[in-house]
């Protein structure tokens, strides 16, 4: 059976990408054969389709670390044609064939079931920019932040993670201060639930003191840096920070003050190998905690092939909220 996908391979001139017909053959080892409906861009994905960083380490590679679609095949004992699935992560458009392709192989330990009450479009919608947000969530509940310790700041909240965590949080009865260098974007944040705007040049115009003022009893950071260095010193004590993202940078200029004086937590968070139990609670608690009209209000819909298009835009922060792209 020939599909499409887009492929990117190295030429002469580099990194080249290229929509074209596959055979099934083609496809990587797996238990699990997915025909794919939809799939989205994520700031990794942005990285991988433009060569910015290398995401890529296995050539030719489909891009695309998500995809929702249904089961075609299986000789895995928990799927079976006809299911609906959803992948996040696990190395997909990175060392295994990706999700920006019509058919895909994979292993169904990779796999979850895409719960009752979301569409794949909507799971596409989420995916892993939302899916991450949840587990940040999470971790500032495991680490006993609660709506009453206090508000909670989201960096970059305008991206996908931020634009997921800010409507989650709001939900959750949380008063969310949103971080954004996008001032045209306010009304948008304040739509999706938040209390408070605040410009990212308060956080990320370079590194501050070790401790600042208490101001949030949690923080949900994609930025990292400087953003993630002054996030961490004005946290309240007892407070937790989940870091998930480097959109401003990998480096990390703070001192153990804020640690060790406040007893703050920084949180690590994972999308790529988190557990299969933590990644169903996660899907489980967006199918109860992100409200549908919220989703819809931070997401627009475009054909796969405008994936090339939007990377660096995703990269340079213009992106709003979440993209949907749809396989065709």
């Amino acid at each position: 059976m020939d599909f499409n996908a887009f492929v990117l391979s190295k030429g002469d001139k580099g990194q080249e990408l290229a929509w074209r017909s596959m055979a099934e053959t083609e496809l990587m080892d797996g238990d699990v054969t997915v025909r794919v409906s939809h799939s989205t861009i994520n700031y990794k994905d942005g990285l991988a389709l433009t060569g910015k960083a290398p995401v890529v380490r296995r050539w030719p590679m489909i891009p695309g670390i998500d995809f929702a679609g249904t089961v075609e095949a299986s000789t895995n004992a928990e799927f079976k044609p006809g299911d609906a699935v959803i992948l996040n992560g696990w190395g997909l458009g990175e060392t295994h064939l990706g999700g920006y392709a019509q058919l895909a192989r994979v292993k169904g330990d990779w796999l979850i079931k895409r719960p009752a009450g979301i569409s794949a479009a909507e799971a596409m919608a989420i995916g892993t920019a939302g899916y991450t947000a949840m587990l940040c969530v999470m971790a500032l509940e495991r680490h006993d932040v609660t709506p009453a310790s206090g508000p909670v700041l989201v960096t970059g909240a305008a991206g996908g993670v931020g634009s997921v965590a800010v409507a989650v949080l709001d939900k959750l009865g949380y008063h969310v201060i949103a971080s954004t260098g996008r001032a045209s974007e306010a009304d948008y944040l304040k739509g999706l639930g938040a209390k408070e705007i605040i410009d990212r040049a308060e956080l990320g115009a370079g590194p501050g003191r070790a401790l600042a003022k208490e101001r949030w009893a949690g923080v949900v950071d994609a930025v990292g840096s400087h953003t993630l260095a002054n996030a961490i010193a004005a946290t309240r004590y007892g407070g937790c920070v989940a870091a998930c993202g480097l959109a401003q940078g990998m480096d990390l200029a703070t001192s153990v003050a804020p640690f060790i004086l406040r007893g703050v937590t920084l949180a690590g968070i994972d999308s790529v190998m988190a557990p299969k139990a933590r990644r169903i609670e996660a899907w489980d608690r967006l199918a109860r905690d992100l409200d549908k009209s919220a989703l819809a209000a931070m997401t627009v819909t475009r054909p796969v092939a405008d994936a090339p298009a939007l990377a660096p835009d995703i990269l340079a922060g213009k992106v709003r909220g979440r993209v949907v792209l749809e396989i065709g």
